[in-house]
């Protein structure tokens, strides 16, 4: 499903969490309705698909910022724990990390002013707070339940993200708020990293006192999920470590300055022949005349040309133009900005190129690797 352009996908662990939040619910639900078991089932799915649907929302709210901010977003997916905006790139202004951050909130800030006006408009101000915690002087009718229970959730969600622990959004505006201060991302990053580490630590004290308490499943989850929050957080610690390493080194300091190009202007019969079969490579850069870079030429679209009859078209009338720009890294960015480029992991390699557009050289996975690993220093001895 696509909405504004950006692709809303699931994984397979989204799926288990649909089937324990339906389990957790239905109990309570057939408890509290005065109703058949099918609508009390009927309204526990439907409001567990309706809470997923507002943590799209959230997750919305990061994607448009981002674009509106010039970072491409493709995907929007959800998973075991949440969900997951993919950036094409980090924030590079604490500004920009600031608006995108704070953007997931506001959007789920959004989502419980809907349902408190809705809840509102059912039962009126004076029952509402009954109408949330589900008080016998009151009906409760299917939608109420469902409203009621969207209003607490989307809360929960919300004071959630907003703790200042890395890598929930909290931890992001704090990382803002200080980088900004300091004028220094990766002291940004170390506060609310370690600010992250200390929130796992509190979660997976919670998640052992409930399983000791009798709630297992709950305890599972929140030690599951502090599991991942520490993690994350010990990746954002380890990648500032590296960045204080590797700064100053830049993509011109690491790229290959002599890459095989194809001219636009080469008829894709003599692109077939002297660059595909000869180099064996299924893919080659484009540059015009003056070698600005248009794009990349694939072999599968130049051999279709070929085989259609049209072997007198040019190279430059088959190129992917369309993602020129995801190809696409100035010469003079920093090798930092390529740790967190979803297009290079992607692609395998991005064009350098400079100012007026011409390609300088080609930077590949392989060599930022090699770049870390001379950052890193030498293996010790005796290591394989």
């Amino acid at each position: 499903m696509d909405l504004f352009g950006i692709r809303i996908s699931v994984d397979a662990g989204w799926f288990l969490t649909l089937f324990l939040v339906i389990l957790w619910l239905s109990p309570s639900f057939r408890r509290t309705l005065n109703s058949s078991d099918g609508v009390a089932y009927l309204t526990t799915v439907l409001s567990a698909l309706l809470f997923f649907a507002s943590l799209v929302v959230h997750e919305l709210g990061h994607a448009l910022v981002a674009r509106r901010n010039g970072i491409e977003v493709r995907n929007i997916q959800l998973f075991l724990f949440g969900g997951l905006t993919q950036m094409s790139r980090e924030a590079q202004t604490p500004g920009e990390e600031f608006r995108i951050a704070a953007a997931g909130p506001a959007a789920t800030l959004l989502m419980v002013i809907v349902f408190l006006v809705i809840d509102l408009a059912i039962v009126g101000p004076h029952l509402l707070w009954d109408a949330i915690r589900l008080a016998p002087n009151i009906t409760i009718t299917p939608v109420l339940l469902g409203l009621s229970w969207l209003l607490l959730m989307n809360v929960v969600v919300l004071l959630f993200n907003l703790v200042p622990a890395f890598p929930l959004d909290g931890g992001r505006i704090a990382r803002a708020i200080v980088w900004r201060t300091t004028n220094d991302k990766r002291r940004g990053t170390r506060a609310a990293a370690q600010l992250g580490q200390a929130f796992a630590i509190v979660l997976a004290g919670l998640g052992i006192w409930l399983m000791l308490s009798g709630s297992l499943l709950g305890g599972l989850w929140l030690l599951m999920l502090a599991f991942l929050l520490g993690q994350s957080a010990r990746g954002a610690l380890v990648q500032s470590a590296l960045t204080e390493r590797i700064e100053g080194v830049r993509v011109a300091d690491i790229m290959d300055r002599h890459p095989v190009t194809i001219p636009g202007s080469t008829p894709v019969t003599r692109a077939l022949d002297e660059y595909f079969l000869r180099y064996g490579w299924s893919w080659f850069p484009v540059v015009d005349d003056a070698g600005r870079f248009m794009g990349v030429s694939r072999q599968e679209r130049v051999q279709t040309a070929v085989d259609g009859g049209e072997g007198w078209l040019t190279v430059d009338a088959v190129v992917d133009a369309e993602e020129a720009g995801n190809w696409r890294v100035n010469e003079d960015r920093p090798l930092t900005e390529l740790l967190s480029s979803e297009p290079l992991g992607r692609l395998g390699a991005l064009m350098a190129v400079d100012g007026e557009g011409v390609l300088r050289g080609v930077v590949t996975v392989e060599q930022v690797r090699r770049a870390l690993q001379s950052a890193l220093g030498p293996p010790p001895a005796g290591a394989v």
